[in-house]
């Protein structure tokens, strides 16, 4: 079953086709990345398997228009894999934000647009993003099937007392607020693959995965399932990111509107758009860029990049005394894979755990790789996520009893 997976982030598109033929046994025709959406100058990377990369840089103003670079780009008559449109069989989603309405995957029809929609309050970044991307499909793809996975799923075994906030219990009962959690596909993915990578049994192990990029989480996972994560309602929740705050005092929100004279919609815009990397450094969104104005001795990059340390930091101490202890950390995700001095400053500050951190292994980047010494205490390891396939599964499953 030819399937084309689309996972789209606050500021990017990562898509994969894949040819599959049961869980384990697959093909994958195409990959590619759209990223830096809505700054000045976007880029997509195209990857055909057997043929040459493609690499483009153009401004994308939105993730319509990014979604229509990559449809293009499987059917371009050179870098393309597919004769038409009429080869994909399939369409997988990954969607930030469920809420209680989703345990699992569900297959598209317009009750499931409907509360996707409703959910877009909660993940004002994504949701809406997403649906462009399932409308943008129905329309070259009219009657081709698509499905949902929920980044909010893998959450739900958090207890009560981690998930409920200390406000009126009837927000609770007639608005469903509470911690949802996002990234819960790549958490997912990490613990499991990365339990087998470092020798543990997922089913007796405590285990911390930092999913860390342009949008970042951590989640504590004690026998394969989650206790609790970082982000929360929203995911604005949690540490700073590319362009979301984190947590705040909630006093900050009424103060600013006050004094600049705000709508609710002004002001949640400027904690999700204009905030975290972009607002504190006044540079950008991207941590690549801030660690190119770092090293040119940028003190507001520097502060940035020492702030996503030190909110990780502190995450990962809470997490392992909430587990009362941590078998192994891993790191996964754009800066988590990519960004060996993060890493290093990260793990630097857990000495206190037994931590014996292998700086030789660590110069390493987009690998599954044991960055822990033999005799640390615990294991350290960047861990590749892969959150297409898993989608491609539930999607491959899915469709398969459509037609049964």
């Amino acid at each position: 079953m030819i399937i084309l997976v689309i996972n789209c982030g606050s500021s990017s598109i990562k898509y994969q086709l894949l040819d599959m033929k049961n869980d384990d046994v697959y093909d994958l025709l195409a990959k590619g990345l759209v990223e830096k959406i809505g700054l000045p100058m976007g880029a997509l990377t195209h990857r055909p398997t057997g043929k040459d990369k493609v690499y483009k840089e153009l401004p994308i103003a939105d993730h319509k228009i990014g979604m229509q670079l990559v449809l293009d780009e499987l059917i371009n008559p050179v870098s393309g894999v597919l004769k038409s449109f009429d080869d994909i069989e399939a369409v997988g989603h990954r969607i930030v934000q469920g809420a209680d309405y989703f345990s699992g995957s569900a297959i598209v029809d317009e009750d499931v647009m409907e509360k996707i929609g409703i959910c877009c309050d909660f993940a004002p970044l994504h949701n809406p993003a997403h649906i462009l991307g399932i409308r943008a499909v129905q329309q070259v793809l009219p009657s081709v099937p698509q499905v949902v996975t929920f980044d909010t799923a893998y959450h739900q075994t958090m207890p009560e007392y981690a998930y409920m906030y200390a406000l009126p219990y009837e927000y609770y009962t007639k608005y469903r607020v509470r911690r949802y959690g996002a990234h819960g596909t790549s958490h997912q993915f990490v613990a499991q693959k990365g339990a087998k990578f470092v020798g543990l049994d997922l089913e007796n192990s405590k285990i911390i995965t930092c999913h860390i990029g342009n949008g970042s989480s951590v989640t504590a996972i004690v026998n394969g399932k989650v206790v609790d994560t970082s982000m929360g309602f929203t995911p604005l929740e949690g540490m700073i990111m590319g362009t979301r705050c984190g947590n705040i005092d909630p006093n900050i929100v009424p103060y600013i509107m006050k004094k600049e004279n705000l709508t609710p919609d002004q002001m949640t815009d400027i904690m999700n758009k204009k905030s975290g990397f972009a607002g504190l450094s006044g540079i950008s969104s991207d941590a690549r860029d801030l660690d190119a104005a770092a090293n040119e001795g940028d003190k507001r990059a520097k502060l940035v990049l020492k702030k996503l340390t030190y909110d990780v930091i502190k995450l990962i101490g809470s997490y392992v005394a909430a587990m009362d202890g941590v078998d192994a950390i891993f790191f996964t995700a754009g800066i988590g894979e990519n960004n060996a001095r993060f890493r290093r400053r990260v793990c630097e500050n857990l000495t206190y755990l037994g931590v014996k951190f292998d700086y030789e292994a660590n110069a390493v980047s987009g690998k599954d790789t044991l960055l822990s010494c033999p005799d640390s205490k615990v294991k350290i390891a960047l861990i590749t996520t892969d959150e297409e396939l898993v989608i491609a599964r539930d999607t491959m499953h899915l469709v398969q009893n459509m037609d049964e």
